[in-house]
């Protein structure tokens, strides 16, 4: 058998591994200074600038920086909330030449002192009048505020009024089914109010309409008297703007505007969602009424029995 001395080839081997390691370190090392050079150069490049550039420059540059970001801030948070800024931290200011005021309620006020409200509920030096309660929504839900809200609103003589959420997960029949077994209005408060926002992006504009005009034509067979239409203004315009529609009194929400985009008749004002009043924690709508407080009381259901006129005739 042939002996063979195993660290022959080995040593070998070793001896390439250890000259080819040290190449690469080499050639790493030389590639590393010259890295470290530009980098040096650089830096040394920059300090130049830095150093040679005047005191004025600095302030400039930061003083361009804080307006940057001024500017930024404004534009992307204030602008577009502009108002709701101003009437949440400003000076709260409401649309002038209206005496009748009043507010719209629902769990989110929490439990109101009623009696502070009525005693010390003001609004532009007036009183508040009347009430507008949340009382349904879909056809499912009843606001958990909303028996003790609308009881206690007659009893601190408020005109009251209740309102449904419209829903578009619920048909508009059911709807104003479940509206209807659980408001029982009396003589002397509102007519009631649809309140609608959302239209499924599935529906068409057409079967929208008929299923909000199914809403109000079955409401209104059973308290017999025309319910008030709840939206914003280019909500309306959009999409409840047909004729058949005007004979119905609109409550339009409309913010922080010295006065009613809306070319049509109207009948409520919902002007600002920040509200402050004694008796309610946090913030509550403030809405006005397009009339005198006779015209107010006009509206009401059982009127013309009490009043002895006509309750809804539209040209007021």
């Amino acid at each position: 058998m042939r002996n063979i001395n195993p660290n022959h080839s080995s040593g070998k081997n070793s001896h390439v591994g250890i000259s080819t390691s040290s190449a690469k370190a080499n050639r790493d090392s030389r590639q590393h200074r010259r890295k470290r050079g530009r980098r040096h150069k650089s830096s040394t490049l920059k300090h130049r600038l830095l150093g040679i550039m005047p005191g004025w420059a600095w302030w400039l540059g930061a003083v361009l920086m804080v307006i940057g970001y001024v500017w930024a801030f404004y534009y992307f948070f204030v602008g577009p909330f502009g108002f709701r800024w101003k009437a949440l931290y400003g000076e709260a200011r409401y649309p002038s030449g209206y005496e009748i005021h009043g507010i719209d309620i629902s769990h989110y006020q929490g439990t109101i002192d009623w009696d502070e409200l009525r005693n010390y509920g003001i609004i532009e030096n007036c009183p508040v009048r009347f009430v507008m309660i949340k009382a349904t929504e879909g056809a499912s839900k009843v606001d958990r505020k909303f028996k003790s809200n609308f009881h206690n609103a007659r009893e601190h003589g408020f005109i009251r009024g209740a309102y449904h959420f419209w829903s578009i997960y619920s048909s508009p029949k059911a709807q104003a089914d479940f509206f209807i077994r659980n408001v029982k209005l009396e003589d002397g408060d509102l007519p009631p109010v649809l309140d609608v926002e959302h239209k499924s992006e599935e529906q068409s504009d057409d079967d929208f309409k008929r299923g909000v005009l199914t809403w109000l034509q079955a409401v209104e067979k059973e308290y017999g008297v025309k319910p008030i239409i709840y939206t914003y203004y280019k909500f309306k315009t959009q999409y409840l703007s047909d004729p058949i529609f005007n004979q119905y009194p609109y409550w339009i929400a409309h913010y922080y505007v010295d006065k009613v985009e809306y070319k049509g008749q109207w009948k409520f004002w919902q002007h600002t969602d920040c509200g402050r009043l004694p008796g309610i924690k946090g913030y509550v709508d403030f809405n006005i009424y397009n009339g005198s407080y006779y015209d107010l009381r006009k509206l009401t259901i059982g009127s013309h029995n009490q009043i002895g006129d006509k309750a809804y005739g539209m040209d007021d």
